[in-house]
């Protein structure tokens, strides 16, 4: 069993940064794949980053492309999203999510995540 707890959201203002942490529990979290996903009100939740369980490889929605950055230490059982740049369409709830994963790839669906921490928020004022 895991859990997931995020951490680092807040309100700044456009153009600023933001690192979010997911601070994983359980022994076997350097081989779970893990992603970071987001929910703004009234809307579908959506797929922001993923990573493999090795860190070698990632994945990104095309609104991250270029301005976030998901990278994760295993050895603290932590994944980060580090936004910058952020707009006020980035406000949002966002979510770590995780799953065992056997090959060192990446998943970038809700539906193949089985863990989910319970959300920071994140809100950039224009």
């Amino acid at each position: 069993q895991v859990q997931l707890v995020e951490s680092g959201g807040g309100l700044v203002q456009a153009g600023d940064s933001l690192r979010l942490s997911c601070a994983a529990s359980g022994r076997t979290f350097s081989s779970h794949a893990a992603g970071w996903f987001r929910q703004a009100p009234e809307k579908e939740r959506e797929f922001v980053a993923a990573v493999s369980r090795s860190g070698d490889k990632t994945f990104y929605s095309e609104s991250a492309k270029g301005r976030f950055t998901i990278s994760r230490d295993n050895a603290n059982n932590t994944v980060y999203l580090q936004m910058n740049s952020l707009k006020p369409e980035d406000t949002a709830v966002y979510f770590c999510a995780s799953r065992q994963a056997w090959l060192d790839t990446f998943y970038y669906t809700g539906a193949s995540y089985n863990y989910w921490g319970q959300g920071t928020q994140v809100t950039v004022s224009s």
